[in-house]
């Protein structure tokens, strides 16, 4: 046996071991990708250098042996150095995306991709349960979101989006109409959180926080919980039945909730803080905001948020025939089409900029004005006129598009000497709404009169009182926001509670130059959107609008995803490693040496722009199977791998036994595991015995929600059987 001392450990190997293997024999972890025991030592990455005494060269510990009294460094900062530059070299050639662009867009860093792909496999029960890793109330958000996943969706290069807001809620419906799914939770730990805010932030807090074993009360002003959701968005676009059974769920995972509480009457932060290990303050912003025109306080000139508030409550104003709305956004649509339902003759939206600026989304503007609202672009309130203390007209300045301003949308700026005036019996401020600072007056506020909450801690200026929402920083914003704030936050009280540390790093991935894709070969298909009740009909009462989506429309709009994102996200090795430094590939970005490309058998997925040329595959398809069906094909950049004279795969001797996709550290071979869609899930893998030919053989077996997805043969017998996919995958049926 061979003394000698790794990273300040003690340590003995057998004579002849290599660093690598001692580390390992030791729990000592040294990144490698070209390495594996399988087949002879190439060290093609670079990766597993370390630093030894003495030797003024650093040592691939893969091929190094180790020596008598040798003192090995794995991480020292001239090691670290020379990793982070084989990997920025490794990724600077490595064209694909770790995550879908929809995901990244999503600020729920919702799996959009992932649940896509299992509706288009007709795998709803888990494409729900995916959703709710992130979403708490997904048939509510699948309504009501604006979609920022949508925007960032490919597919629209090649027609439309994929409908991802409709499959979401789709899915979520099912559940609700069956026996709805309610994730387990981890054994109590003693810990209790009081949340203030009921709304699709506190709800979410709730859900997560309850998930992870702790005690969990919900304090809410209003007579329900709900929040904004309930409060602020009418009945035809989100139907409070819906939101009801997926607040049950919530309520059944052991939350507790208490409505008709108001914060700074019926209790402080501080008398919560001292019953509780933590605070969640999630109060919303429930104040319309002002436009400081004069005449805002004439009677019949309401706030967007206020108007909303009153009617689902059953105290809607007398708005008269006659009504406008001042502003662009989904606030604006949402005022101006419960105004049409309220029996309004004439309901007109004042905006500033033209149609093509609105923030609104671009269906709701639509619908609205199938609903016959009518718009007034480019103009802009400057006074509200009224008699006897009642508005009866509006002053409009008459608007030209400018120069853009910081938004990146053209300024509005007035022609001058040019007004219009139009009569009316109420108008409805729908610019946007803000926090009641009196309601939160214990904690600091920042210049917007907003609270002043850390970005990756949330915490406040109150120990253990954490903040989240509307309420923060910035000021009101989507509901998925707030949702992904709500699930960062858990992670930060979490770590709060249990005296850890929180990591807040932004780990490396890997993105496709947009510019570089070619999506000529892509046939065009028609988005499928869910229908609903004509115009004529809605417009006279508050049912649901959106019929929503059949199962096969679902299946069929589904089946449109481009699939972005890594289908061996949860497991590649190159992610992996690249994320335990900060790297900055951009710094050797140059021509792609390898074009993005499918080469397809019946089970394996050949990309060749993802390949790092580590030699793995080609390896073991020579010293283990001794088939020899794919090779290192050209010389230096323009190097690839490919079968024999670049034949199709099918084409070659190759027998389908997986090995090359088992050992390869990247994305660029995948198993296509029976699925009609490659969906990135996260995975669990368990070892198993079965029989082949009568001889055990040992497999490991891939799972995803209790299904088998693949089997990885992982021994010589398996790997040599010939069997195909499916029959090992009946294999594994028949043992179980």
């Amino acid at each position: 046996m061979i003394n000698l001392t790794i990273n300040g450990k003690k340590i003995q190997a057998p004579e002849g071991s290599t660093i690598l293997d001692a580390a390992r024999a030791n729990g000592i972890y040294i990144p490698t990708l070209c390495f594996d025991e399988a087949v002879e030592v190439y060290g093609a990455c670079g990766l597993c250098v370390v630093e030894a005494e003495g030797i003024p060269k650093l040592l691939r510990s893969c091929s190094a042996k180790v020596s008598e009294g040798m003192v090995v460094n794995t991480e020292s900062e001239r090691v670290v150095q020379s990793r982070k530059i084989a990997l920025e070299l490794l990724m600077s050639a490595h064209d694909g995306d770790c995550v879908a662009p929809c995901q990244l867009n999503c600020p729920g860093n919702t799996d959009c991709q992932g649940y896509v792909g299992l509706i288009a496999n007709g795998e709803f029960e888990s494409a729900l349960k995916l959703i709710k890793n992130r979403i708490s109330l997904p048939a509510s958000i699948g309504r009501v979101c604006p979609h920022p996943c949508e925007s960032a969706c490919r597919r629209k290069n090649v027609e439309e989006p994929i409908n991802i807001a409709q499959l979401k809620a789709f899915a979520a419906d099912l559940d609700l109409n069956g026996e709805s799914y309610v994730p387990e939770c981890k054994a109590d730990t003693g810990k209790k959180i009081a949340i203030i805010g009921g709304g699709p932030a506190g709800l979410s807090a709730a859900f997560y926080l309850r998930q992870l074993g702790h005690s969990v009360t919900i304090y809410d002003m209003m007579e329900k919980m709900g929040g904004m959701l309930r409060y602020g968005i009418p009945q035809y676009r989100l139907p409070k039945e819906v939101l009801d059974k997926e607040i049950a769920i919530i309520e059944k995972t052991g939350v507790k909730m208490i409505n008709g509480k108001k914060l700074g009457v019926d209790f402080t932060i501080q008398s919560l803080k001292a019953e509780n290990d933590a605070v969640i303050v999630a109060v919303g912003a429930w104040k319309s905001s002002s436009m400081r025109t004069p005449g805002e306080e004439l009677s019949g000139v309401y706030g967007g948020i206020d108007f909303l508030r009153a009617v689902i409550q059953g105290n809607a104003p007398e708005i008269g025939e006659k009504v406008a709305i001042c502003g662009g956004g989904n606030t604006a649509m949402d005022a101006c089409r419960t105004a049409v339902r309220l029996g309004a003759k004439e309901v007109y939206v004042v905006y500033r900029r033209t149609r093509n600026e609105m923030p609104a989304d671009k269906l709701e503007i639509d619908e609205a004005e199938e609903e016959g609202v009518i718009y007034k672009f480019l103009t802009n309130p400057i006074s509200f006129n009224g008699e006897n203390g009642k508005v009866k007209s509006i002053t409009l300045q008459i608007m030209e598009l400018g120069e853009p301003d910081a938004s990146g949308r053209r300024r509005p700026v007035p022609v001058e000497g040019k007004t219009e005036e139009i009569a009316v019996d109420s108008v409805i401020m729908a610019i946007g709404q803000k926090l009641v600072s009196e309601d939160v007056s214990e904690l600091e506020l920042n210049s917007r009169g907003n609270i002043e909450a850390d970005e990756d801690f949330f915490t406040t200026s109150i120990d253990g009182v954490f903040a989240i929402g509307d309420a923060t920083n910035k000021g009101a914003s989507i509901a998925i926001e707030a949702i992904g704030e709500a699930d960062r936050c858990v992670k930060a009280v979490d770590a709060y509670l249990c005296g850890e540390e929180f990591e807040t790093r932004i780990p490396y991935i890997s993105k496709r130059n947009e510019s570089t894709i070619d999506y000529s070969d892509r046939k065009k298909q028609e988005r499928i959107t869910s229908k609903v009740l004509p115009a004529d009909v809605r417009n006279k009462n508050f049912d649901e609008v959106s019929l929503g989506l059949t199962e096969e429309e679902a299946v069929k709009e589904a089946n449109r995803c481009l699939e972005c994102g890594c289908r061996e996200y949860f497991k590649c090795r190159l992610l992996n490693v690249a994320q335990r430094y900060d790297i900055n590939p951009e710094r050797f970005a140059g021509e792609m040496p390898q074009k993005y490309t499918h080469d397809d058998n019946a089970f394996i997925e050949r990309n060749t722009a993802k390949c790092i040329l580590c030699g793995l595959c080609v390896r073991a398809c020579r010293e283990v199977m001794d088939i020899h069906a794919i090779g290192l094909m050209g010389r230096g950049f323009s190097t690839d791998i490919s079968p024999a004279f670049s034949l199709p795969l099918d084409k070659t001797n190759c027998n389908n036994c997986g090995l090359c996709v088992q050992l390869c550290p990247t994305g660029a071979l995948t198993s296509k595991a029976n699925l009609k869609k490659q969906v990135p899930l996260e995975e669990k893998y368990k070892e198993e015995t079965i029989e082949i030919d009568g001889k055990p053989a040992n497999v490991l077996v891939s799972t995803y929600d209790g299904k088998v997805l693949r089997v990885i043969p992982d021994d010589e017998i398996s790997r040599n059987a010939g069997l195909s996919q499916e029959e090992l995958i009946e294999c594994i049926m028949q043992n179980a």
